[in-house]
């Protein structure tokens, strides 16, 4: 009797080398803040701290674009500053999301009316996760990046059906 028989082709002792950094790859997400705004001190700060603590879900803040997996665009995007969220954008390697925190990195906030605001971070780069609020509390803070583990999960299992389909 085969080994895969009594495990299961989906068990530990048989993952795919793929799947292993798939796992690894949403239990460890580092970040990069791009904190603009008050969202930035009072909603991302206060997630990090000891009272709610990142790091037990795996999230590391990196200071660096080229060592991040996510962008944490934080507070009021003016049209000036789109082009540095762009480049920084730019520099981060694949796989690469991005997360808007706050009502004025979603929509614009209570800046909609000024000319020199964007309108959302969405206009200038792809948003994988809206963190609503003004300022967003810590819990929605780690309620959002639970569900951005839960995309990556999901885009895995996608490709891994897509990759059995064509087999």
């Amino acid at each position: 009797m085969a080994i895969d028989r009594i495990a299961g082709e989906h068990s530990l002792a048989f993952i795919r080398s793929e799947q292993l950094l798939d796992l690894a790859r949403r239990k460890s997400l580092w970040y990069m803040s791009f904190g603009i705004a008050c969202c930035a001190i009072e909603g991302l700060m206060h997630a990090s701290g000891p009272r709610f603590d990142f790091d037990r879900f795996g999230v590391f803040f990196r200071a660096s674009p080229r060592q991040t997996d996510v962008m944490i665009v934080a507070g009021t995007v003016n049209l000036k500053m789109a082009e540095v969220v762009k480049r920084l954008y730019d520099e981060m390697p694949e796989p690469k999301y991005v997360v808007a925190m706050g009502a004025c990195a979603c929509m614009g906030g209570p800046f909609r009316e000024y000319p020199n605001v964007v309108m959302g971070v969405d206009k200038i780069i792809p948003v994988d996760v809206y963190i609503p609020g003004c300022p967003p509390r810590p819990e929605s803070v780690q309620y959002g990046f639970l569900q951005l583990m839960e995309k990556i999960k999901l885009q895995t299992k996608e490709r891994l059906a897509a990759r059995s389909k064509n087999a």
